[in-house]
């Protein structure tokens, strides 16, 4: 199908608001945790529905080029604010960019936006606290 201009002037371009992904150490050693946590956090009053996350790491380790395995985690609904576990880091990976693009349906209409904690970014001076999990770590909105 051919989409002329009029047809793509009628197709809303909805923000994504009230989610955000969070990047939670394991333990209370923080940073020093092998294993780390990341969570998809619904801050809306409303569930969303037909969840999709793409997640892969990229970059370079030791001058040599990186890819991880992308990734693919599906929820059928997340509920109103509430948060759902997507998958555990390895801290090792934090020296890479770590990409999330999530696809989601709200109100009738398909979302999606990428959030990419960007090589460095995981680290105790971007520490926040991240709401009804009540630990802190690192969120992008």
């Amino acid at each position: 199908m051919h989409i002329t201009l009029s047809m793509k002037k009628d197709i809303p371009i909805l923000k994504v608001e009230d989610l955000a992904v969070a990047v939670v150490p394991r333990g209370p050693e923080g940073l020093d945790d092998e294993l780390w946590d990341i969570y998809i956090l619904n801050l809306r009053d409303a569930a969303i529905h037909s969840v999709l996350i793409n997640s892969k790491g990229y970059g370079e380790i030791e001058g040599e080029k990186v890819r991880t395995t992308v990734l693919r985690h599906f929820f059928e609904e997340i509920g109103p604010l509430s948060f759902v576990p997507v998958e555990p880091i390895q801290s090792r990976l934090f020296h890479l960019t770590n990409e999330y693009w999530i696809s989601f349906v709200f109100d009738g209409y398909m979302y999606d936006k990428k959030y990419i904690f960007v090589e460095g970014s995981i680290s105790e001076s971007n520490f926040t606290s991240i709401p009804f999990i009540n630990r802190k770590g690192v969120m992008i909105r």
